[in-house]
């Protein structure tokens, strides 16, 4: 039977693994498709011999992701820039629309974000109740000695670390 959504289709989000370097092509080529395309981009100063300057670059590196019927996998695949999707249990894994929601909306904030790879242990089931982020859910864990809310993004492994105040989290 096949997932259909309200609007007729089966269009699922999909982590896609990209080249190194290489997620702002792939994104631009995938959007040129007409493939609805996600790239969590954020400012960061970088600092050369001669200057400093303010670049957008990808949260997640090597990492894109495509809101797709299972039909359209080739069309992304044979992309420029694009290395694979990512699997789970011997399928593409996918991930919730509210997970990409949630995502979007750390994005156009002014939060301080971290993504990190580490295996960290689980927390404290909270919900975020004032500012931007209410009605977010995640954890709040112990990391570098600070208490910090967590945002876990298991279909690629990575846990974004979201520095936020207490006094907007409560205790699910």
């Amino acid at each position: 039977m096949m997932d259909l959504k309200a609007d007729g289709t089966n269009k699922r989000w999909y982590p896609v693994y990209t080249h190194p370097r290489a997620e702002k092509k792939a994104c631009e080529a995938l959007a040129g498709k007409k493939i609805e395309v996600y790239l969590p981009l954020h400012r960061q100063l970088k600092q050369w011999s001669d200057r400093k300057k303010w670049v957008e670059e990808p949260l997640i590196k090597s990492y894109l992701f495509v809101n797709i019927a299972p039909h359209e996998q080739g069309d992304v695949l044979m992309t420029k820039g694009i290395s694979r999707f990512l699997y789970f249990s011997g399928k593409p894994a996918t991930m919730p629309t509210s997970q990409i929601t949630e995502l979007k909306l750390l994005m156009a904030g002014p939060y301080e974000l971290e993504v990190t790879e580490d295996n960290l242990q689980p927390g404290e089931k909270i919900k975020v109740k004032a500012g931007a982020l209410k009605g977010m859910t995640g954890e709040i864990i112990s990391h570098k000695s600070q208490k910090q809310f967590i945002l876990r993004l298991e279909s690629i492994g990575q846990s974004i670390i979201v520095h936020t105040l207490a006094s907007y989290i409560q205790r699910i």
